[in-house]
């Protein structure tokens, strides 16, 4: 069997542990009757058998590879951790445990854990995707819901109606919050549970992905003492992380900074952080109307939903106060279309917006194996123009060191547009279209931003094809 690039199924796989895999280098690759198949290129291969032997509890038949297809075999199936890794995966009554501290090690922002028909599989959020981590016996999975529903304050006896809550999470080094959500599915309830952290030691504008005109003129935004600043995105485009590199660059003692989120993601020192409670009615609007009498000078919306929420924001901006929020939508310009089909007045919104910022993430190519390849016009969408002096892109390729996924890490793009007396005028006559003041004002929109990354060998197009596509 040729294991070079060989992706052990998950059963196989969770027999071991990463610790287990890299300090004794072996891979699991099947089971043969009562036996355990590893591959290693230990010397001692009898020597190694009697020690796994024990360490596993289980009967073991070890045999040799080479090196190097070992080393590419352990990259695509194990990642290496920080910490030292848990011990066998099979269900035992600190599982859950495991799994968290699990998943911290490998970077997930999210876990999945959902029931089949014949089994249930956990899956981890890396880099953006989602990627199977181990499966549990079916018979085990209500066992292991329930651990999770206690521990989040959920009803362990309500299964049919989906439930929201909250583990806060304390274990040696390890000190995070986890946002959990159950939903009723066709076999059975499926739980997400999200990994909030408290470090923002990492959070700074610099690093975010700005370019440098893009952060001068942010910072340019965010020195004023009123008004709106929106940053648009889809769900995971690293909105509420720019939110937050903002809050901590404007955290001053001489300001008294208030946030209303759902959830709360990261816990900033010397700001006051309220967490939205939906059941009890203490929603954005709420929140909002109680931060006018607490002499704010900055305010941080986590979402702007609804009319209610963007009708208060903006009287929040015109009584003196700097309020910063996200929104959904497509494009920098599409947060001003969105708000008035909020009904948020255009006189308004023209006189309180400082600057609608629209932000997306993408992968990036792994330095070590990124491959140079001449530009195909088949790799772009249909009719899409591609420019004069892009000669040449990079694709990925896999290797040791990005575990064989050709990427490495994610970078955000930004769309900016400041609002200008010109644009202040476009949106009073709720004229929406306006492509020449993009092209006359030398605005960077997210497809110049994404493509520049393709240029200078950040990524791949095949990453940044769903915005080429976008309007």
């Amino acid at each position: 069997m040729d294991i070079t690039y060989f992706e052990i199924p998950v059963t196989i796989k969770q027999l071991i542990s990463a610790e287990q895999a890299y300090h004794y280098r072996v891979v699991p690759v099947e089971i043969q009757g009562e036996d355990l198949i590893l591959k290693s290129d230990y010397e001692d291969v009898e020597e190694l058998q009697q020690e796994l032997t024990i360490v596993l509890d289980r009967d073991i038949k070890i045999e040799s590879v080479a090196t190097k297809a070992l080393d590419s075999c352990l990259s695509v199936n194990f990642r290496k951790v920080s910490t030292k890794q848990t011990e066998n995966f099979s269900f035992q009554e600190d599982f859950l445990k495991k799994l968290i501290t699990s998943a911290q090690d490998y970077g997930s922002s999210d876990i999945h854990i959902e029931p089949l028909e014949k089994e249930a599989r956990i899956r981890f959020r890396l880099d953006g995707k989602l990627k199977t981590q181990f499966t549990i016996k079916k018979e085990e999975y209500p066992q292991l819901v329930n651990q999770i529903k206690i521990q989040s304050g959920l009803d362990i006896a309500q299964k049919r109606i989906s439930q929201d809550g909250r583990i806060s999470f304390r274990l040696d080094q390890y000190d995070f919050d986890i946002r959990v959500s159950s939903m009723p599915t066709l076999h059975g309830e499926k739980m997400v549970l999200r990994l909030l952290s408290r470090n923002t030691s990492s959070i700074a504008l610099d690093d975010l992905g700005f370019t440098q005109n893009e952060l001068k003129e942010y910072r340019e935004a965010i020195k004023n003492s009123q008004g709106i600043i929106l940053i648009s995105g889809p769900t995971g485009s690293g909105k509420t992380t720019t939110l937050y590199g903002t809050l901590k660059e404007l955290n001053k003692e001489t300001s008294n900074i208030l946030t209303i989120e759902d959830p709360i993601e990261y816990t900033l020192e010397g700001i006051n952080q309220v967490q939205l409670k939906e059941d009890i009615g203490f929603n954005f609007p709420k929140a909002l109307r109680t931060f006018l009498r607490q002499d704010p000078d900055i305010i941080m919306v986590g979402e702007i939903r609804d009319n209610d929420t963007a009708s208060m924001a903006i009287k929040a901006a015109l009584t003196g106060h700097l309020v910063l929020s996200t929104i959904h939508t497509n494009s920098a310009w599409g947060t001003v279309s969105r708000l008035i089909d909020m009904e948020v007045p255009s006189y308004l919104l023209a006189s309180t917006l400082c600057i609608s910022i629209a932000q997306r993430l993408v992968r990036k190519l792994c330095l070590h194996c990124k491959e140079k390849k001449v530009v195909d016009s088949s790799d772009f969408p249909m009719d899409f123009e591609i420019p004069e002096d892009l000669k040449e892109t990079y694709k990925a390729k896999g290797c040791n060191h990005c575990y064989h996924t050709g990427f490495t890490g994610r970078k955000a793009i930004y769309e900016l547009l400041p609002i200008t007396k010109q644009l202040e005028k476009e949106i009073k006559q709720n004229s929406l279209e306006i492509d020449q003041y993009i092209r006359t004002h030398d605005i960077l929109t997210l497809k110049d931003n994404a493509l520049r990354l393709v240029q200078e060998g950040v990524t791949s197009v095949s990453e940044i094809y769903p915005i080429l596509i976008s309007n």
